[in-house]
């Protein structure tokens, strides 16, 4: 009895899954054309923070041995085997410390100069696109909001026409409009939150470049 009530369950699992989709779908086409243009955005929006984030977590990577093993290196009078040292590690830190090396023996300012123009390249290889997310959090809730004001529009314009008062007929056609906001005040909030958290690992970097690059100075 047992069985047969839990092969019951499992078969009715799936079904109630798929109409929870189902409905959520006829739910978000109910908002209307406008809902388009708000999940692409939605779907660009979620993208795109993936691959900044993955991006930025392996570039702005730290190895705290890395500057050791150069400084060690160059004490040692072997600026060759620092810069290998440096070229063999792919992050952004490596790849400024590289610049460096290069430069030793050239005055400081001019090796302070080679780095900081290095950093700011890196850095803005990290920002690259992030700009987009700002603008979809602006877009994205007036696109909702575009979407319910037309939808009231159409909803009177059809009470002109019957000349019909009907509670039924205003909420129903209001509220499935208010989707449009709703989605659009989501996919708002989903791209304002992912721009600002890639904005924070960013300063993270920003701070940690900045002590490795003084020690590094300092010691040569």
């Amino acid at each position: 009895m047992g069985n047969l009530f839990l092969g019951l369950s499992l078969d009715q699992a799936p079904a109630t899954n798929a109409g929870q989709v189902n409905s959520l779908i006829e739910l978000l086409m109910k908002g209307g054309i406008i809902m388009i243009p708000i999940v692409l955005l939605s779907i660009f929006s979620i993208y795109l923070f993936i691959e900044r984030y993955m991006y930025i977590r392996k570039t702005a990577a730290i190895d705290e041995n890395l500057l050791n093993n150069v400084m060690v290196e160059l004490r040692a009078g072997n600026a060759d085997r620092a810069l290998i040292h440096t070229r063999s590690n792919t992050t952004s830190i490596g790849r400024i410390l590289g610049t460096g090396v290069e430069k030793i023996g050239k005055p400081v300012k001019e090796i302070e100069s080679q780095m900081e123009s290095q950093t700011n390249l890196e850095i803005s290889l990290m920002e690259k696109d992030t700009g987009y997310l700002g603008i979809i959090a602006g877009i994205a809730p007036m696109l909702g909001f575009i979407g319910t004001i037309s939808g009231v529009i159409k909803i009177f314009y059809n009470i002109s026409l019957s000349d019909n008062i009907s509670i039924g007929i205003i909420a129903g056609g209001l509220y499935q409009k208010m989707i449009c906001s709703g989605t659009g005040l989501i996919v708002g909030v989903i791209a304002y939150t992912g721009y600002h958290i890639l904005q924070m690992m960013i300063d993270r970097f920003t701070i940690k470049l900045q002590r490795q690059a003084f020690d590094f100075i300092k010691a040569i």
